[in-house]
């Protein structure tokens, strides 16, 4: 390897330069050591990128004035928490009227039922006079004629009340038509009064707030900006050379700033390797660095609280940072 090339050659000038004991000899040596070090500790990194989170942007879904609107900046909010509500007065009032009106509606409607049971009473009276008429014709005391007579207006008893029945049953048809496209419209405003209520659609952090209690919002306007941040996702750019081996599930090892300490170390997770190629992003500024094609990658990482969106980060796709491993001692020992 070419780290221990070098350690090889620092170690044979020490050796050879060890009984001179020159102090200028000696600094410059340590500075050799240390430069290798750092150049070790770039080379722990594959690839650099910043941290980023899903984004969901809640917006009003009626219009009204906002009568609560419990919510906060870094606030953390739960799938379906209740955080606020609408005024819906005027919705009720309008359903309250269209409940009106439908019973009005209702009120009209004829009563099938009773007109069928007068005729049933007026064919029952003409049945038992026909009966009578029956046995006063076996006697001699009557004749066919007025048994005919009796049996022909039951038939058209009959007839009448076949008809009576029909038209009002059209006619409640019609009534009852009336009313169907009154109870879609309670239907909906009822929809419009739990749409009123805003409910948070999904756990996470409340990252920016765009309206205050008792102002009067519009449908879709913004209402707060939401992010679960306890995972982020660290997006970064590289080389096909880079990536060969790495596939979505693979854990691999993120680097943040730990002020003068180096580096913090966490586990990720590779989420999705873009499959385009595209050019470096705008914030590499070297000619050489922009005319490099490299693919995107997003990598999941926990979040205990220590990572924020925006700050960046490093990674290594093997898993094992150089600084893990101990160097192989060389011919002064060191």
């Amino acid at each position: 390897m070419k780290f221990d090339c070098a350690n090889q050659r620092l170690s044979a000038l020490f050796t050879k330069e060890s009984t001179n004991h020159n102090p200028m000899r000696y600094s410059i040596f340590f500075l050799c050591l240390f430069g290798l070090a750092c150049q070790q500790e770039e080379a722990r990194s594959d690839a650099f990128g910043n941290f980023e989170a899903k984004e969901l942007l809640v917006s009003a879904e009626n219009t009204g004035k906002l009568m609560t609107f419990q919510v906060e900046e870094g606030q953390w909010l739960e799938a379906n928490q209740v955080v606020g509500y609408i005024d819906t007065t005027q919705l009720d009032l309008k359903r309250q009227q269209l409940r009106a009106t439908i019973a009005a509606v209702l009120g009209k409607l004829q009563g099938v039922e009773a007109q069928n049971r007068v005729y049933e009473e007026q064919k029952k009276n003409l049945d038992r006079e026909i009966q009578r008429l029956e046995k006063l014709l076996a006697d001699g005391a009557a004749t066919p004629k007025q048994l005919d007579d009796l049996t022909g207006q039951y038939d058209v008893i009959e007839r009448q009340r076949l008809a009576h029945i029909s038209s009002l049953q059209t006619a409640n048809r019609g009534i009852s038509s009336e009313v169907a496209p009154l109870r879609a419209q309670i239907a909906q405003i009822d929809d419009q009064i739990q749409r009123s209520v805003i409910r948070n659609p999904q756990a996470g952090q409340v990252l920016t707030t765009f309206a205050e209690p008792m102002e009067v919002t519009m449908m879709g306007r913004p209402l707060y900006k939401l992010a679960d941040t306890r995972h982020l996702i660290l997006r970064v750019y590289a080389s096909a050379q880079t990536l060969e081996g790495v596939s979505p599930g693979q854990e691999v090892e993120v680097l943040i700033d730990a002020g003068a300490e180096g580096f913090q170390e966490k586990s990720g997770t590779v989420s999705w390797v873009s499959q385009a190629a595209e050019f470096t992003p705008k914030i590499i500024q070297t000619k050489e660095e922009r005319v490099n094609l490299v693919y995107a990658v997003k990598i999941r990482v926990p979040n205990a609280g220590d990572l924020r969106i925006g700050m960046p980060g490093e990674v290594n796709f093997s898993g094992k940072g150089l600084a893990q491993t101990d160097p192989e001692p060389n011919e002064a020992g060191l």
